[in-house]
């Protein structure tokens, strides 16, 4: 009897190992992908932290023999005058404005048009729902000379308003097209008991699909936020240079660069950088969670 446990156990070894080598592939291409990874770790997070860094230095640090070096003292200086002189503050107010209103409508239009067109059946359902992805396909900046004339026409140029406006329109494709995709996962039960119970349409909506749709609501919020705070080509089209107290963030930054001439405050611009960069880094990573449960929750519903 002992003879043939030993028999079995040695049968069973070579196929316990090939099982281990199955759950835990661990070969070359693994390898390979965590090198990737840390290396594309490297070229994000380098520029980043360099930029930050070089908030802190001198003119003749940066431009210097040794422009990688840590600065050889830490002082706020820069950040002051990007600031007050740069107006950086000023901008970012603006920016925060602007990107506020306009994420706000476009949450509250891309979903209910994203709850419409995955919940209910109608004749150009479909036509409606691709031409709204079609203008995921059409690069903005073939759009700004006729984007221009026409937010003339209403007289709305160098206006907050119609910045939002096309900031609306511009988020609005990939709103819905994600919306809808999510808007499906969700269960009919819930939506039909609500009816059943004397809810509106309006109702069943606000009180009880949108709390369901939260993760996703988050994230496509989160993304909108991110695209239209570093947008550059239609702050720069649509205000002009005569109505400087109404620029955003980014033409401020651009202008402390393109203004200096010869006398370049390359501190004062990374500082103003830096300033861009943290409020939405801070945003990503409160909300990580969220964004990560909302991406993923389509797939395992």
């Amino acid at each position: 009897m002992a003879l043939q446990t030993d028999a079995v156990r040695v049968a069973k070894a070579p196929r316990a190992a090939t099982t281990r080598r199955r759950q835990n592939p661990v070969g070359v291409f693994g390898a390979l992908s965590h090198v990737a990874l840390i290396v594309w770790t490297i070229l994000v997070v380098g520029p980043i932290l360099w930029t930050f860094l070089a908030s802190f230095k001198t003119n003749p640090e940066i431009v210097g023999d040794a422009p990688l070096a840590l600065p050889h003292g830490y002082s706020w200086a820069a950040w002051g005058r990007a600031w007050d002189k740069a107006h950086v503050g000023r901008y970012m107010l603006n920016t925060v404005f602007v990107v506020g209103v306009s994420t706000a409508f476009t949450m509250l239009f891309g979903s209910m048009a994203a709850y419409v067109l995955a919940r209910y059946r109608f004749w150009g359902n479909r036509a409606i729902y691709f031409l709204f992805v079609s203008g995921l396909s059409f690069p903005v900046f073939l759009a700004l000379v006729p984007l221009f004339f026409v937010v003339r026409s209403f007289g709305l140029t160098d206006t907050f308003t119609g910045v939002i406006l096309v900031y609306i329109a511009y988020s609005l494709p990939f709103t819905v097209f994600f919306l809808t995709a999510f808007f499906k996962t969700l269960p009919t039960s819930v939506a039909e008991a609500a009816m059943m119970d004397g809810c509106s349409h309006t109702r069943t909506f606000f009180q009880i699909m949108m709390p369901m749709a939260r993760p996703g609501l988050i994230s496509i919020t989160i993304f909108n936020i991110l695209g239209q705070w570093n947008q550059y080509l239609l702050p720069i089209v649509l205000l002009s240079g005569n109505v400087e107290d109404k620029w955003l963030i980014t033409q401020g930054i651009a202008n402390i660069n393109t203004s200096a001439g010869y006398e370049a405050d390359w501190p004062g611009l990374f500082a103003a950088l830096s300033m861009a960069i943290l409020p939405m880094l801070i945003v990503y990573i409160v909300f990580q969670r969220q964004i990560q449960s909302g991406l993923t929750a389509g797939a395992v519903k």
